[in-house]
């Protein structure tokens, strides 16, 4: 590792820059056609996050702990932990087990639902998707367990008002190609209901996200992330925000929960838990990236924080070349 040398440009929005690095992988999208009575359980999605969006009538979403919410035209549910819930004209339907219905489908990533017993009709947007990135962890950990957002009572403005509405018009006339148009705004919706509640909910504003708005932790966060190869001090990432060591250890694990060096090794082992499951680069390579001269102290550091060594998380299909 080499000290650093002079000081990186700050960034303007260190929040933004982290949201930057999550990564949405679409993993189902689908239209529903439902009339009522009806009513769908969806098992728990391990790892995934689903949202809800009513184009036309309505309908309830009721999960433990939550009390019963009625979603409307033009609303949006984003339920970000995958945890079991039932959508439904009533919230007191059992619901039917959602992979035991027929779908019909369009593509590998998009479905249309047809269901219920003739009455009223109600038609939604579905997705489950999955968030990545080292950022994804820090998170999701803050998330409700609902974000429910009334997005055209919005400014017109908004985007989130329009890509919603870009949505209910190609989810009601599926063109062609509609189905990856679909796709691409859902995976601009969840960021974008994301940043809403971001913007709007007090409990926003705490822990690693309040670490991220603080003026000075916020700048020292951003250069972590940015450059966690460096070999970075205590003393370093104070000097960069224009603090004392002292004072900046305090208000570091203050606002963040950890100390300034335990977090910079804990993000540099997600960073290498990634590269481990989405590439075939050696683990040396992967080490040397991250800034450890030894293969040994990057062995020692990620089974510190996974408690599995590095190549335990390999594919078999890339372990040969590890």
């Amino acid at each position: 590792m080499t000290a650093p040398t002079r000081n990186l440009p700050n960034p303007a929005d260190p929040l933004g820059e982290t949201l930057h690095m999550l990564r949405l992988t679409g993993t189902l999208y689908g239209r529903g056609e439902m009339t009522e009575p009806w009513s769908i359980a969806i098992p728990t999605l391990p790892e995934l996050m689903s949202f809800l969006v009513v184009t036309s009538g309505r309908c309830w979403l009721t999960l433990d702990g939550v009390a019963p919410r009625l979603v409307e035209p033009g609303c949006l549910a984003l339920l970000p932990h995958g945890m079991p819930h039932v959508i439904g004209s009533d919230p007191a339907l059992p619901g039917d087990p959602l992979f035991d219905l027929p779908i019909e489908t369009v593509s590998d990533r998009y479905e249309i639902m047809r269901h219920g017993g003739g009455g009223a009709m109600t038609r939604t947007m579905y997705g489950m998707v999955r968030i990545d990135g080292v950022a994804a962890r820090h998170l999701l950990a803050l998330l409700p367990p609902v974000i429910h957002i009334d997005t055209w009572a919005e400014d017109a403005g908004s985007w989130l008002q329009s890509t919603l509405r870009f949505i209910a018009q190609e989810a009601a006339a599926l063109r062609p190609g509609g189905e990856a148009v679909i796709t691409r705004l859902a995976d601009v919706l969840v960021i974008q209901a994301i940043r809403a509640w971001l913007d709007a909910a007090p409990e926003a504003d705490r822990g690693w996200l309040r670490a991220l708005r603080d003026g000075q932790i916020g700048r020292a966060l951003a250069v972590i992330h940015r450059q966690p190869e460096r070999d970075w001090s205590v003393a370093a990432l104070a000097e960069q925000v224009g603090m004392s060591r002292s004072a900046f250890s305090a208000r570091f694990t203050d606002l963040v929960g950890t100390a300034p060096m335990t977090y910079l090794t804990d993000w540099r082992m997600q960073v290498a838990r990634s590269r481990l499951l989405d590439s075939t680069a050696p683990l040396a390579t992967i080490a040397g990236d991250l800034g450890y001269q030894s293969d040994a102290a990057f062995h020692r550091a990620f089974k510190r924080v996974f408690g599995v060594p590095p190549g335990s998380l390999r594919r078999p299909s890339v372990r040969a070349v590890a």
